[in-house]
């Protein structure tokens, strides 16, 4: 496959629809990827491992606020997408707008879906679509020792130390 692209959700159902009807298997993942860093980068080799193409979902910017309020994201959607496009492992990726993934894995609805292991079994967004078209969830473990919140976190008190000091 050629290098990974930022696509609009019908690009992505044209582009590999007709790779699942070739026998590829589509993986699907989704995420704020606000700042990336090594848990992210590790669950997403592991997500791409279990087929032949994976696809991220982001979350737009006005998405990312509601669910993780002002002052995020950090980055906005397109440089997001950008920098997780250019990932070896990652073969497109699509922003969306809702607060849920719902409506891309619904119309895309990939062979796998994967959610990191911090989110229950039945609460995984997408599940009932995927498992009804015949494909499975899998449950990834979350990587520990790395969360965007806590690096931001480190990063004010870092700033409130340096002003505290001078």
């Amino acid at each position: 496959m050629d290098s990974s692209v930022v696509l609009s959700l019908d690009e992505a159902i044209l582009r590999f629809g007709r790779e699942k009807r070739n026998g590829r298997r589509i993986v699907f993942t989704n995420g704020c990827f606000d700042i990336l860093h090594p848990g992210h980068i590790r669950s997403l080799e592991q997500a791409r491992d279990l087929g032949d193409a994976l696809i991220v979902g982001i979350n737009s910017d006005a998405s990312v606020r509601q669910l993780k309020g002002e002052g995020r994201p950090v980055l906005p959607a397109n440089e997001r997408a950008e920098i997780l496009a250019a990932m070896e492992c990652v073969d497109a990726v699509v922003i969306f707008d809702d607060l849920t993934p719902r409506e891309v894995i619904a119309r895309l609805l990939p062979d796998v879906l994967v959610k990191g292991g911090d989110w229950a079994g039945d609460k995984i967004v997408g599940r009932e679509e995927v498992e009804a078209a015949g494909g499975r969830v899998v449950s990834a473990p979350v990587v520990l020792g790395y969360s965007t919140s806590d690096i931001l976190r480190k990063i004010r008190e870092g700033a409130l130390a340096s002003r505290v000091d001078s």
